[in-house]
């Protein structure tokens, strides 16, 4: 039987990453995908990296995984959250990340990418001009796909678990994020994603005969220790996202 695991949005979160493979290890999976952002954090970026080293996995890039290794002398004089990253990763995560694919073909049905097939900044399923998320028409998400016709696609960058299926008879899946269940952001317009729970969140794609199911589960965690790492380097705003989920 084929069971992939399905986790995106790490962002630093060694803590939550480690009790949701745990948990997938627990349901069988026998393969792990990870759709990206997934050193950009203020909490463990290098014990995240070293922890996903000791793991196999498909993985591919994130819009804050370029940003990371992207950034200008400018930029990361601005960032003190970028300043502490890099302070903390060392060159290899930089070289890691930068030989990471933008999107893959994991099998003959199922197609990943971080945000669309096109653009790692853009929500494949989620509309936010009123600041808060909701599904985009079904004609918008398929005009996301026009080229690619797997089955299954996946996707992150929203930290929203969704499972949508739209009128080209593709389903397209999030699995939200491992690593912060809330975050407000000033792009493309002033919006805010909250999952209004601490619990890391993933999912299981199961192959059952002829059709795949898919699984959404919710993982505690040592949320304290993020909060801690979080605080100590000055983002606060983080420690309420990871405590509770909301903005």
């Amino acid at each position: 039987m084929e069971k992939y695991a399905v986790l995106s949005d790490i962002h630093s979160n060694v803590f939550a990453l480690e009790a949701v493979v745990a948990d997938a290890a627990s349901k069988g999976v026998t393969r792990l995908v990870n759709l990206g952002d997934i050193l950009y954090g203020p909490i463990a970026p290098r014990a995240t990296f070293d922890f996903l080293q000791q793991q196999e996995m498909l993985t591919i890039s994130g819009n804050q995984d370029r940003q990371i290794y992207q950034s200008t002398a400018a930029e990361v004089a601005a960032n003190p959250t970028l300043q502490f990253i890099l302070n903390d990763l060392g060159q290899a995560p930089l070289d890691w990340m930068q030989q990471l694919p933008f999107d893959a073909r994991i099998s003959d049905e199922i197609y990943a990418c971080h945000g669309t097939p096109d653009d790692d900044l853009v929500y494949l399923l989620e509309e936010i001009s009123s600041g808060h998320p909701q599904v985009k028409a079904d004609a918008e998400i398929a005009a996301h796909l026009k080229h690619i016709h797997s089955p299954i696609i996946l996707c992150g960058h929203t930290h929203i678990p969704r499972c949508v299926r739209i009128s080209t008879g593709q389903t397209v899946i999030n699995p939200g994020s491992v690593g912060l269940q809330a975050y407000a952001d000033e792009l493309p317009s002033p919006h805010s994603m909250q999952n209004h729970t601490p619990q890391a969140s993933y999912a299981v794609l199961t192959r059952q005969d002829h059709h795949w199911e898919t699984a959404f589960h919710r993982v505690d965690y040592d949320v304290k220790a993020a909060v801690q790492a979080a605080t100590a380097n000055g983002r606060e705003d983080w420690a309420q996202y990871l405590m509770t989920g909301r903005c």
